[in-house]
């Protein structure tokens, strides 16, 4: 007697949220928002809309997998996340297709071009979005990475130049991600990317909310 193993790809409900600007002009900026693990799309719009400002296009991707954050039952309340390691590649492709298709869309329908396009993430899909930089070199023109880490095979992949300008920021008190292990992230991505910009900001693993002047001047910087 034996036990045999077999994959199957089955379709899958995948949902966001937009935010839209009362005026969508010619420099309108896209920012594609990518949660934490147990968070979720509404979480993710309101703290990335505090950091980014009123306006750009926001989209806040919910992630395909769900549970239970406390017990089981008609009130329970879920959180949502991106994988576990356990099937890791085929969470990185679902990641590439979600932000793909939303990408896609949004900028189809408001008019706006890859160059004003953003990626932001805040932890678990930090080394996600790094990979989609550096995977779909055309579709974005930044990515911020909050509160994450680089993915552990990025220098043993061969991806080549990455032209996104990528801004991450660290946590001194990060319990996930600690300081002295943060700090080596910049060097780490500068193996593929020119464009680094690294700050290492009091607190612990929370979304940094004095950090929204330092990312509006990134993005119009990048975003010309």
């Amino acid at each position: 007697m034996h036990t045999e193993n077999h994959n199957f790809t089955a379709t899958l409900d995948c949902r966001y949220l937009l935010r839209v600007p009362e005026h969508v002009t010619g420099t309108t900026p896209l920012v594609v928002a990518v949660h934490g693990y147990g968070m979720n799309a509404k979480l993710m719009l309101r703290l990335t809309s505090r950091m980014v400002g009123d306006d750009a296009v926001l989209a806040s991707i919910e992630a395909p997998n769900q549970y239970h954050l406390s017990r089981p039952g008609p009130d329970a309340e879920v959180g949502y996340h991106w994988g576990t390691r356990e099937h890791w590649a085929s969470s990185i492709r679902l990641h590439h297709e979600m932000v793909l298709r939303v990408l896609h869309d949004v900028r189809q329908r408001f008019e706006i071009p890859a160059a004003r396009s953003i990626l932001v993430g805040f932890s678990q899909p930090v080394g996600l979005n790094y990979r989609f930089a550096a995977t779909w070199k055309e579709e974005v023109r930044g990515v911020i990475g909050v509160c994450g880490g680089v993915p552990k095979d990025w220098e043993q992949r061969d991806y080549g130049p990455v032209p996104a300008a990528l801004l991450h920021i660290a946590r001194e008190e990060d319990e996930f991600y600690p300081a002295d292990v943060a700090r080596g992230f910049p060097d780490r991505l500068r193996v593929y990317a020119a464009d680094v910009e690294f700050h290492m900001l009091p607190g612990a693993h929370r979304f940094p909310s004095q950090a929204g002047e330092m990312v509006r001047a990134w993005i119009r910087r990048v975003c010309g």
